[in-house]
């Protein structure tokens, strides 16, 4: 039996709307498993949590900002944020609007997409690169091609962490 393939991970910078004259540019990783096939990640880091409290002087902080009065945190540890949805979302997303509940994914002007993640803390409006995206899902067809998927799910252990 051979190995399965390594899983993908692909780090990339989005700019995080802030609001209309306002954003902040944070990196993030994208991430697939060929043993979750269905699936891609998003990865944040977790001062952008859409909980995080607005006035925490270790929230969102962008030193290039002139106007950003919170201080420089000393300490970011904490566990990434995690989203996690289907591949085929990002996909179809990449060419036309997307998605219904809590991500949703559309083109932008300037060979951009736009990510929106909704969650009852808030919502976050994310803007990408649509090349990097696009790189990123190629990739992840290498590992497993689009209609292969069935294959390489495990549905016993899916179901069991589902469960879990």
């Amino acid at each position: 039996m051979s190995a399965a393939p390594a899983p993908i991970e692909q780090h990339t910078q989005a700019r995080l709307i802030l609001g209309s004259h306002r954003s902040a540019l944070l990196r993030v990783a994208l991430r697939y498993r060929c043993e979750d096939p269905l699936a891609v990640r998003m990865a944040f880091p977790a001062e952008y949590a859409l909980d995080a409290d607005p006035y925490d002087p270790h929230g969102p902080y962008d030193p290039s900002d002139p106007f950003d009065t919170a201080a420089a945190p000393a300490d970011r540890s904490a566990p990434d944020i995690e989203w996690v949805f289907a591949r085929q979302l990002l996909a179809a997303g990449l060419e036309q609007l997307a998605g219904e509940g809590d991500v949703r994914i559309r083109p932008a002007f300037g060979m951009r997409t736009m990510v929106e993640l909704r969650s009852p803390e808030g919502v976050a409006l994310l803007q990408f690169a649509r090349a990097d995206l696009r790189r990123f899902l190629w990739r992840s067809h290498l590992a497993v091609p689009e209609g292969q998927e069935l294959r390489h799910l495990d549905c016993d252990r899916a179901l069991a962490q589902l469960l879990a």
